[in-house]
């Protein structure tokens, strides 16, 4: 089965509108960590220790092996909404406790495209024999090629390598406000395509990928997202899933989602984590884009991953 989608007429506005020259402007950027008229409260019951200037945050004195209760939850969940993602030091959990701990924030979902760790519902990374595909190496989010794309994600690494292998991860809160405003006027209210198939193609031949073509359609998602718990803007388009913008020729699609895939690259907007063993990482996947540096080879990565069913974007 092949999927074949047609371009629509470009519309007039989306064709008059140009993609700076260059990708990136030097100079001051807007680093901005919180939504408008957000009231920025201390936390109770955890010590929070940011990582970088908009994203990511140590959260010291929780153990997620143990229950969580409505309170502590709560600010989790406002720490995750302020920090995008929260980092815990040394848990050690097992897989039955990593999905206890995630299904707080919803149902779990499945990938049939990834490697299942002890059930389904565990995804396993087991990498570094030189040989093993990597997926992670690329600044994405992840299954937007889905419907409703995953709330977030839980990752454990339960072995890290002597050096490297570091995870990182983008703010597209800051990737959005930073835009020239005539590519704002541009891409506010536009849709894009995202699609499985770009992202897993490099490393599965067409018979692995067939199966799942009536599963996950092409879907379109807006270029900008609105955040259904902040409301805040986000940019919502990844290298490895989006695949054109709706209404737009190829040609000029391809170069406004080149100018776009870029700016997940840019320092001010990332957070970048060094993992020992039993570390936990919990992001938000509505609101990051995130990227496993493969710099560690011949030695071995393991991680499991448990990923929190989403809505459908807006």
């Amino acid at each position: 089965m092949t999927v074949t989608v047609t371009n629509a007429r470009p519309t007039t506005a989306l064709r008059e509108a140009r993609v700076p020259e260059g990708g990136m402007h030097e100079g001051a950027r807007t680093l901005r960590r919180l939504p408008d008229g957000w009231r920025e409260r201390p936390y109770e019951h955890f010590e929070l220790v940011p990582q970088a200037c908009t994203i990511g945050a140590e959260v010291r004195g929780v153990d997620l092996s143990r229950p969580v209760g409505a309170a502590l939850r709560e600010e989790l969940n406002r720490a995750l909404l302020e920090w995008k993602v929260l980092f815990f030091r040394a848990q050690h959990l097992t897989s039955d406790q990593q999905r206890h701990f995630a299904r707080h924030w919803g149902e779990l979902e499945t990938n049939p495209l990834l490697a299942r760790g002890t059930d389904e519902e565990v995804v396993l990374f087991d990498k570094g024999d030189g040989a093993t595909p990597t997926f992670e190496n690329v600044w994405h989010a992840d299954v937007t090629f889905r419907e409703r794309p995953a709330l977030g994600a839980v990752l454990q690494l339960r072995e890290v390598p002597p050096s490297g292998g570091d995870t990182m991860w983008a703010d597209m809160a800051a990737a959005y406000d930073n835009l020239p405003q005539e590519v704002k006027d541009r891409i506010d209210g536009a849709t894009a395509v995202h699609d499985y198939i770009p992202g897993f193609a490099r490393f599965y031949g067409p018979e692995r990928l067939a199966p799942f073509q009536d599963l996950f359609p092409p879907v379109e998602h807006p270029v900008v997202r609105r955040h259904p718990e902040t409301g805040r803007r986000m940019l919502f388009v990844n290298t490895s899933f989006t695949t054109r913008i709706t209404g737009m020729e190829r040609e000029e699609s391809d170069r406004l989602l080149r100018y776009l895939f870029q700016q997940a690259h840019v320092p001010e907007y990332q957070v970048r984590f060094r993992w020992q063993p039993g570390d936990v990482a919990f992001w938000d996947n509505r609101a990051t884009q995130h990227y496993a540096v493969n710099d560690y080879g011949p030695h071995r990565r393991v991680a499991e991953r448990v990923a929190i069913a989403g809505d459908r974007p807006f």
